[in-house]
């Protein structure tokens, strides 16, 4: 089977003020998402270097970086394209929090994964529901059919 482009792969950058969002991998830091998410997001304590590549290589990864191409903002999206897409790994740097990157962040994403057809997306957050609210994040309607296996470490 032949991989067909679709608008999903087409996010274009999106500017607000002094911040660009963008897909462009080759703008990112790795080293710092991994030191992020790995020292200071509660949810991937643990992960290794090569499993924050890895989930990177596999999902589309969102940065906000700054003009001198420091990486301020990530986040990922995993999706079939189609039908459902999980918003993860979330995170704003600290010196850069309190100036709405992270509503920004998750509003674009959540604008262009409409566009392009997904109808479900979803999300978890210990802290943060206001700032998913504003975006139109709600909590899961019928959460008991939802189920998971969670083999994480746990820290």
């Amino acid at each position: 089977m032949e991989w067909v482009s679709t608008m999903a792969d087409n996010f274009e950058d999106r500017v607000r003020g002094e911040y660009c969002l963008t897909t462009d991998a080759t703008r990112f830091s790795v080293d710092v998402i991994y030191g992020w998410l790995t020292a200071e997001a509660y949810w991937a304590q643990g992960r290794s270097r090569e499993a924050v590549q890895t989930s990177i290589e596999n999902s589309h990864l969102y940065g906000v970086v700054v003009p001198d191409g420091e990486t301020v903002a990530c986040t990922r999206v995993i999706t079939d394209h189609v039908t459902f897409g999980w918003v993860c790994d979330v995170f704003v740097d600290t010196a850069h929090r309190g100036r709405g990157l992270g509503t920004w962040m998750v509003e674009e994403i959540v604008r262009h994964w409409s566009a392009v057809g997904v109808g479900r997306l979803l999300l978890a957050t210990r802290d943060a529901h206001d700032v998913y609210a504003k975006v139109g994040f709600e909590p899961i309607a019928v959460p008991e059919r939802f189920m998971e296996i969670d083999r994480r470490p746990k820290f």
